[in-house]
């Protein structure tokens, strides 16, 4: 039984490649090449500007305060908190894990 099986998905996979292969259309796809780019391809490309507009509806997840553009760092800057967050491909990335700490506040210093 072990060997009908066997010899039957042999042949019935070799008719379907066979098949397969003939058909023009395949072919003619086949035939069709498209560019493949890869990341050595990619150039250091300018990072897209960060729209200010959006600082009109955007504001600290956590906080829920106004942020400041800093365009040196590429950072939605909070104040109050002293956390940035990243601007990447002109997107601002507003998950406070992912935010920076810019300065500590004075109650978290150790009193001597």
């Amino acid at each position: 039984m072990f060997k009908n099986v066997l010899s039957r998905l042999l042949t019935e996979t070799f008719f379907v490649e066979r098949n397969v292969r003939n058909t023009p259309l395949l072919r003619r796809v086949a035939a069709v090449s498209a560019p493949v780019r890869s990341f050595t391809d990619v150039k250091d490309e300018a990072q897209p500007p960060f729209d200010t507009a959006l600082l009109e509806v955007l504001v600290c997840p956590l906080s829920k305060k106004p942020l400041r553009y800093e365009p040196k760092t590429n950072e939605l800057i909070n104040e109050e908190l002293g956390i940035a967050y990243p601007v990447i491909d002109g997107i601002p990335n507003m998950i406070p894990q992912e935010a920076r700490l810019i300065r500590k506040d004075a109650s978290d210093t150790p009193a001597q």
